[in-house]
């Protein structure tokens, strides 16, 4: 099921991204990892033409393509994505405090929220969310 499934893994936090994108290799998928929305946009883009994302994971939280520090970065580059390809799955990261700003994202087209922290759930719901593809 994991095979040549490409993820797309934007969050400006290190610590996390690398804890999130070994917990996904690990579970073996191919992942692809970008600190903010401008870096995340170019990857997505640039993939786009050779091997495109399965699934598009953001942070909320982080530089927008301003690259100004914005808390709605991620909503901002999850509308850019979806414009680009509708049917994208995206899930987006949020702190524990920020549930009903998550719930707004899924209003706009993300297909789940995920709270940082519980990586081992991160694995469950992308295979989730791919498995109903």
């Amino acid at each position: 099921m994991t095979d040549d499934i490409r993820i797309l893994l934007v969050d400006d936090e290190r610590l996390v991204r690398r804890s999130m994108e070994k917990t996904l290799l690990r579970a073996g998928f191919d992942v692809e990892t970008a600190a903010d929305t401008i870096a995340g946009l170019a990857l997505f883009e640039q993939a786009r033409a050779e091997e495109p994302f399965d699934l598009a994971i953001l942070d909320l939280h982080m530089p927008n393509l301003e690259g100004v520090d914005d808390s709605n970065a991620g909503l901002q580059l999850l509308s850019r994505l979806l414009e680009i390809q509708a049917d994208l799955p995206v899930v987006v990261l949020t702190a524990f405090d920020e549930v009903s700003r998550a719930k707004d994202a899924v209003s706009r087209g993300a297909r789940a929220y995920f709270v940082k922290g519980r990586e081992a759930g991160l694995v469950e719901l992308v295979n989730e969310i791919l498995g109903a593809e």
